[in-house]
Parts: structure tokens; sequence; C-alpha cells
């Protein structure tokens, strides 16, 4: 099997530090060695690759960006390194690591007491423990304010009642990060795994992200104690978002991942595959295709270096982010079909690559906001008049 590392047309690589180009080395040859020689068969047989969490853990890679408790402390450009690596790999691995990181490690970091982060981050961080993060419900996506999930209080417990839909990680999670409207307005609570009254169910039959755990969360007069309710959360759904926010961070970065190992495929396809007597890439609608292509990953990683650097210095906005997350995955997205026009045939089975990051980005253009959302976010912030109802 052969690698290759993607474009850097504009000698973007001169921009990061020597610990940023270390850790995406690391990260690089991690894929290279461990992910991509098993991935075409997890996805295939639509099963996560578990085995590969502990060494996610002891590289470091889970909560990367956050410090103590056993977390690297990279900077936010390594960070997002790190997802573009990983999703180079495929989407269901960066899909693990951000919700674990992004969603449920960041929450506990940021809103969690003294106790929940002693008990929780470093098992997290090791991958000795598995997180997920339950705010989507069957009815309410794109409109989480609608959020018909609650938790009650008695006494010393909270009772939630509800459910959750397309989470991450669901049913192989031993803390899920519950968002639900309390007395006291959206709070966020951890639900531990065996906890009774909470089931989490393996959702089937998917055809984009087959190599990832996507589940259903169901809570039926599920009670924890007081204790297990995150204390900064008082802030209500505007705190979950925050954390919404981190892993869309990762979604930018991670969307270039996709997008240069399709690039790499089809650019070396297109210089070995002969027809009419000569390779494909010497015809000029393959040249613009592959143009076009590389013109969308540079202007990709520009934004993502922007972006990283903005968050670093802890200037960058929500919409700055949605501005990313949106070009970027529909960049991606078009540069897979892009790819698989290229390959023809051959691009529709997976002893290529492009099919399957062609699928899975059809799940990026959708969760943690869709493209319109973040179209009608961005909409709303540049003309001050707001689309939604």
């Amino acid at each position: 099997m052969q690698f290759f590392v993607g474009p850097d047309y504009y000698c973007i690589d001169e921009l990061y530090s020597d610990e940023e180009r270390l850790v995406r080395g690391t990260v690089r040859d991690f894929v290279n060695a461990e992910v991509l020689p098993v991935i075409e068969q997890h996805h295939r047989d639509g099963t996560f690759p578990l085995h590969l969490v502990s060494r996610l853990g002891e590289l470091g890679l889970l909560g990367a960006n956050l410090r103590g408790y056993g977390c690297a402390g990279v900077s936010e450009i390594a960070y997002g390194l790190i997802m573009q690596e990983l999703e180079r790999g495929d989407s269901a691995l960066r899909s693990f690591a951000s919700v674990q990181g992004a969603l449920v490690m960041y929450p506990i970091s940021a809103f969690g007491s003294e106790a929940q982060k002693a008990a929780w981050l470093p098992h997290l961080a090791r991958g000795d423990k598995v997180g997920c993060f339950g705010l989507t419900e069957p009815d309410h996506g794109s409109d989480p304010a609608g959020m018909v999930t609650t938790a009650v209080r008695r006494g010393d417990r909270y009772v939630l009642n509800g459910s959750k839909l397309w989470i991450t990680n669901g049913s192989i999670a031993d803390v899920a990060v519950v968002w639900a409207r309390t007395d006291e307005g959206v709070r966020g609570l951890l639900v531990e795994r065996g906890t009774p009254g909470f089931i989490a169910r393996e959702i089937q039959g998917k055809f984009s992200l087959r190599a990832s755990v996507t589940s259903e969360l169901i809570l039926q007069e599920c009670a924890v104690p007081r204790d297990n309710l995150l204390p900064g959360t008082a802030h209500g759904l505007k705190t979950a978002l925050r954390c919404v926010d981190q892993a869309r961070y990762g979604i930018a970065w991670g969307a270039v991942g996709a997008a240069m190992a399709c690039y790499d495929t089809a650019l070396q396809y297109a210089k070995t595959r002969v027809q009419f007597g000569r390779p494909i890439a010497g015809f000029q609608l393959v040249q613009q295709k592959l143009v076009t292509m590389l013109v969308e990953i540079t202007k990709a990683q520009l934004l993502c270096l922007r972006l990283g650097q903005l968050k670093g210095a802890g200037r960058a906005e929500p919409t700055q982010i949605s501005l990313a997350k949106m070009n970027n995955v529909e960049k991606a997205r078009e540069i897979t079909r892009m790819a698989r026009e290229i390959l023809g045939a051959a691009g529709i089975v997976d002893a290529h690559p492009v099919i399957r990051h062609m699928l899975n980005l059809e799940t990026l253009y959708t969760y943690e906001g869709t493209h319109d959302i973040h179209t009608l976010i961005l909409g709303r912030d540049i003309t001050g008049l707001s689309a939604f109802a």
C-alpha cells in the first residue's frame, strides 16, 4: 500500500511551528501504519475499530488541546492537524476523537466541578473510558431550543426522561453528557452507563460513517445524583452550543484531510491510467478537475490556519467557525465527487478510499449544523436580520 500526504501548494507547512509539524507527522504515521490497513474492512463490516482507542490515548490525541488531567495541551493548530490526519484515514476515527475531546472532555473541563474533572478527564484522555454527547433529539436537530428531554429534581437526584438521536459513540460510551430541560433552564448532566433507565441502541443500516458507532439514547425515569449536574452549565443552551463550536472547529480541519486523500488518489490514478494511448492526466477536462481540487484544498487550508490562529488567541467567533465548517465540508464533498469521476468505475469500489470518503462527507454536510443552517447563521451575522422563524 502506498501513502500520500496531500498538496501544500502555498507552502503553508512553513507557517506551522516545529511542534505542530511533529504532532502532524506523528498522527500521519499512525494513520498510515495502523488505520489505513484496516479501515476498509471496518467500513465494509459496519464496525468501529475499537482497538485503536487506546492508541489514540497513548499518542495523546484525545482532548489534545485541553490542559491538565492528563491532556496534552497542544496548540489549536496542532489540534486541527490531528483532526485533519485522522480524517485522512476515515471520518469515523476523527468523529470519535472529536466527540471524546470537544463534546465530552471539553464540557467537563470548562463547566464541570473539580470532582468531575478528576474522576473523568484522565480516563477519557487515556482512552480507557469513552464518552458521548446527547443534544440532538428525534424531532429537534437544527432547532435544539425545541428540546423536550427533561431532568426533574427529586431530592438529591435528577430524574431524566426523553431521547437523543444520532449520537456518536453512544452505545460504547461509559458516560454521556446529556442536555435536558430543568427548572433552571437547559443544563448538562453526566449519565453513566448502567444507570437504570438509560438505554443506548446502535443505529443500523447506515451508508455513511459506517465505521462509526451511531446510537439512540433513551432515558426513562433515569435518576442520576445531583452531583452529576455540570455546575457551569447554568447559562443554558448557549453553553451546549459552545461545546458544538469546539466540534465544528475540528470538522473544518477534518474535511481537509478527506479532500487531501481523494485528491492524492485521483492525481496518482490519472498519471497511471492510460486511455487513447496516454495517461488521462494529460486530458484537459481531467486537468481542470485536478486544478479545481487543488485550489479548493489550498483555500481550505488557509481558512483553517487563520481560524486556528484566532482560536489560539481566544478571538475565534462562532460565526467564523461556521464559515470554515460550511465551506470546507462543501468543497471536500465536491472534491470527492470529482475524484470519483476521474477514477471512473474504479471510483465506486473500496480498493480506493474515494467512495468511502464521499459517503462519509454526506454526514459531515449534515451534522454539527447542516450546510443550510450555517448559511443562515452567517446571513444573520452580516445583515443583522434573522431568517430563522
